[in-house]
């Protein structure tokens, strides 16, 4: 897509992070990291509010779109596998949208709620996944690479499929309980034109 000079997804952000930042007093003042912010949608939403942001992502591509893009932002993206490394830095807000979905082994997920849990301070985490907090589902992960045709506003085009796992509110509670992380408000949002179907959590360590 950006060989293309088109962007992926929208630049809609998602409306439940700054409810979220507004409803639990995150101030200007507080450290905030965003968890695989891909081409910076909520990023830039959150840094135009004057947030110190560190807006990470496992992809290479990703990061490059976003300082290109927002140029004035530059020194807030970084790369970062959240799976395998460690910040020097802990933070008092944390977010992940459309994340958590795309891990689908238990040992994947497990150390995505570890690292939030490892990197929160006193403040509080908003994850949102793809889900409707019943059905639940996963994507066999040895085919997650394979190049597939898909639509895009701009036409058809060739990229790599994504791994995906959709869980129930029931295995969603487990999961975030047994890394040490309590729930302190849920729901169902979205986040459109991108997803209209998203289970939230604001969870404290």
């Amino acid at each position: 897509a950006h060989a293309n000079g088109v962007s992926w997804s929208s630049d809609v952000n998602t409306p439940i992070v700054m409810e979220v930042i507004d409803r639990y007093k995150i101030r200007r003042e507080h450290k905030l990291l965003e968890i695989g912010c891909g081409e910076g949608r909520d990023s830039r939403t959150v840094l135009d509010h004057g947030f110190p942001l560190m807006a990470t992502d496992i992809s290479e591509e990703a990061i490059a779109y976003c300082r290109q893009q927002m140029p004035r932002y530059e020194k807030h993206f970084r790369v970062l596998d959240c799976l395998s490394a460690r910040l020097d830095e802990t933070f008092d807000f944390i977010f992940a949208i459309a994340v958590v979905h795309m891990l689908v082994l238990d040992e994947d997920r497990d150390g995505f709620y570890r690292f939030i849990r490892s990197h929160l301070t006193e403040g509080k985490a908003l994850i949102c996944t793809m889900g409707d907090g019943e059905f639940e589902m996963q994507s066999d992960i040895s085919t997650a690479f394979t190049l597939q045709e898909r639509n895009h506003d701009s036409g058809k085009m060739m990229v790599a499929g994504t791994s995906c796992r959709m869980v129930s509110w029931n295995t969603l509670e487990n999961e975030l309980a047994r890394n040490g992380l309590t729930i302190i408000e849920k729901g169902i949002t979205s986040s459109l034109p991108d997803f209209n179907c998203l289970m939230y959590v604001v969870v404290k360590a």
